[in-house]
């Protein structure tokens, strides 16, 4: 198989691969949508303005509602919105359109001696915390810093600590429970994130139809490392009813990722509901833990608010890196993000680091290309020899096969050493796809003059253009054994589709097909030089001529 059925293959390929994604985007039309500046019932209590507690560390500013001292809102101060607007991109927030919230509270049975009722269970979705300020900000010099939130009721005390690192996006929250009553009280943590299911229009993506990332819910058990579980199961009723030691829940978008990881002892119970709304809800309950009276104990968790960084989220919680997911073909993808981080660290420019990559693959798939393009003209020299059998034989198919691999044989040519390439090319491709459109480190990279980012399609589609010129030179040199007119059509016309396929790509991806066909071309010239200098040195060696 030559260059040519290559092209024809690859088109096809690319051809499944988008009618699946606008599938995607069809089914997600079709799901129902909130019109227009319609207002929608959200089940929640804003504070007034002034009571909001507001803390802002350099990475991350947070507003916590003292009721219940729930998360109401996160602005990542690193990520702008978009390329034009600049504000803090909100990660978590609470809107009369859109609610994404991080709850915690504890779950308190008071074990009553002297009651006709036995026990109690105190309600603490009520609870009104006091703290000394309002506004929270890490100082200059200053590494960590603590939110101390105090509620007390019935003789028992409650002290909510968040803590917050600088450069990091895990926050610390602790329960401190000190138990001055004369009743034992049993305590569980609950931790939960609560999200509208669907997204208003300002949130939705710009139409590209290369970005449709997964956004959900996942989870990590002592069992299973990582396992995905759909908004539209819960939207259905069909809920989640886990008991692990280990782990962690989260809910999922491009990008980003919001997570609680509970590190309390014992069996943790991970599960999701629908609730009011439109709105789901994911979380865990730890084990209960006995506090008897003048006693106390602390009960803690980690919650992640931010983007998918994978160095930092492995040392948050084992394997809640696995959330940046590059699909099946991870085990290439993540050396190659490795690799292109690093030249990302000497280079400074992720759209050269992406070059230079590209030069990488190539110089390490050079002796592949090299048995390709040899193959390629092994078969075209064998074109009139073949013909000559086919003149010969006739309608025969079964001799006319016979005869063909038997020349095949003799001359030590593989029909299928065009195949290899490809198989080794293709999957590379679409691990650098789900690489470029996961991996936050290279959302709005700039490269150079109109490349604003990485991620996104070329906005006046001068990269996909190019990749589609690179391409025909790259044709036009390759040996073509095609001899059917209504093939050579439909390769002359093979650049061209391509390109209009390449248009919703990322420019990332275009930019390395662009530089792997100059690279591609530039080595098959170099290995036309090393067969032309071996056959004018052996012009009488009809054997040698095809080695």
């Amino acid at each position: 198989m030559d260059l040519q059925r290559n092209l024809v293959f690859m088109a096809f390929l690319l051809i499944s691969f988008k009618i699946w994604q606008i599938w995607h985007v069809e089914y997600a039309h079709n799901q129902p949508q909130w019109k227009n500046n319609q207002t929608i019932q959200i089940p929640h209590d804003l504070d007034p303005p002034e009571k909001i507690i507001t803390v802002k560390t350099d990475v991350l500013e947070l507003s916590i509602s003292p009721k219940g001292g729930n998360v109401i809102q996160a602005k990542l101060l690193g990520f702008p919105e978009s390329s034009v607007i600049k504000n803090p991109l909100k990660l978590l927030d609470t809107t009369s359109t859109f609610l994404y919230q991080a709850h915690s509270k504890l779950l308190v049975t008071v074990n009553q001696r002297n009651s006709f009722y036995k026990n109690l269970v105190i309600d603490h979705n009520n609870a009104l915390y006091k703290t000394t300020s309002n506004h929270f900000f890490l100082k200059p010099g200053q590494q960590t810093i603590q939110i101390p939130l105090i509620w007390e009721n019935q003789g028992i005390i409650y002290k909510k600590i968040f803590v917050l690192h600088r450069k990091q996006y895990s926050i610390d929250i602790n329960y401190l429970v000190t138990n001055n009553s004369t009743d034992s009280i049993e305590v569980s943590l609950i931790g939960k994130l609560k999200q509208s299911i669907q997204l208003p229009q300002s949130l939705k993506n710009n139409g590209n139809l290369n970005i449709q990332t997964y956004r959900g819910v996942a989870y990590s058990t002592d069992k299973e490392k990582y396992v995905k579980y759909k908004f539209n199961k819960i939207s259905n009723n069909t809920n989640l009813h886990i008991r692990t030691s280990k782990g962690w829940i989260a809910m999922l978008e491009q990008y980003f990722i919001t997570a609680w990881i509970p590190h309390t002892t014992g069996v943790n119970k991970f599960y999701t509901e629908k609730e009011k709304g439109n709105i789901v809800s994911v979380g865990y309950q730890s084990s209960p833990i006995m506090i008897h009276p003048n006693q106390k104990e602390l009960l803690a968790a980690t919650l992640w608010v931010g983007p998918g960084l994978q160095d930092q989220m492995s040392s948050v919680a084992p394997y809640l890196d696995l959330t940046v997911d590059y699909g099946l073909l991870w085990f290439i993808s993540q050396p190659l993000f490795k690799l292109l981080k690093f030249i990302h660290q000497i280079i400074g420019n992720w759209g050269f680091s992406i070059i230079l990559i590209t030069f990488i693959v190539r110089v390490i798939m050079y002796p592949v290309t090299k048995a390709q393009y040899t193959s390629m003209v092994k078969m075209k020299l064998l074109q009139p020899r073949i013909q000559e059998i086919r003149d010969r034989i006739g309608n025969d198919k079964y001799r006319l096969s016979q005869e063909i691999m038997s020349l095949y044989q003799s001359e030590k040519v593989n029909p299928l050493g065009g195949c290899l390439p490809l198989m080794i090319q293709m999957p590379i491709f679409l691990a650098l796809y789900y690489m470029l459109i996961n991996s936050v480190e290279l959302r709005q990279a700039p490269f150079i003059l109109w490349i604003h980012d990485l991620s996104a399609h070329d906005p006046y589609y001068i990269l996909p253009v190019g990749m589609g010129i690179s391409m025909y030179f790259l044709q036009k040199m390759s040996p073509n054994t095609m001899t059917d007119p209504s093939q050579q059509k439909i390769l002359t016309y093979m650049p061209i589709i391509f390109s209009i396929f390449f248009f919703w790509f990322p420019s990332g991806l275009v930019l390395y097909y662009i530089v792997s066909n100059l690279l591609t071309i530039l080595q098959q010239i170099l290995i036309s030089y090393s067969i032309n200098k071996k056959q004018y040195r052996r012009p009488n060696n009809k054997e040698n001529a095809y080695k």
